[in-house]
């Protein structure tokens, strides 16, 4: 399975189990670290095991098992598929990570539960990123 597959496919599976402000990083050309990260939240510590267990059964149907499983607290899970790394964060414990923050030169993909709604188109990717040149004056 490609990366960019990989890592869709798992965000799928974290909203299998409710998993919520699911977010895809397109990390290629950042870092050699991975392809993707995909990140999420959970309300509880047992939700962040039931997403990350939910990902880990799912993606083993299909062939892939986690070269690395990395739970440091209950508060965080991390599946590393070399291409495709999956953390799993209790949703108070992420601000303090601040995946986003730090990665911030990413393309990131948010996936939601639902479908857009008839009719509209789904929102696009936006680049995000840092600095004072990276902001358009408005001609007023």
């Amino acid at each position: 399975m490609r990366a960019p597959t990989l890592a869709k496919r798992i965000a799928e599976l974290t909203l299998s189990k409710k998993a919520h402000d699911v977010v895809i990083m397109d990390l290629r050309g950042l870092t050699s670290i991975a392809d993707f990260f995909v990140v999420c939240s959970a309300d509880s510590e047992i939700q962040v095991r039931a997403i990350a267990d939910a990902v880990e059964g799912g993606m083993d149907k299909k062939g892939s098992v986690p070269w690395h499983r990395e739970s440091g607290s209950a508060n965080w899970v991390l599946l590393d598929y070399v291409d495709v790394v999956l953390h799993v964060f209790h949703k108070n414990t992420r601000p303090f990570y601040n995946l986003e923050k730090l990665w911030g030169d990413a393309v990131f993909e948010r996936v939601a539960d639902e479908p857009p709604a008839k009719g509209k188109k789904p929102a696009r990717r936006a680049r995000r990123s840092s600095g004072a040149g990276s902001r358009r004056r408005i001609a007023s």
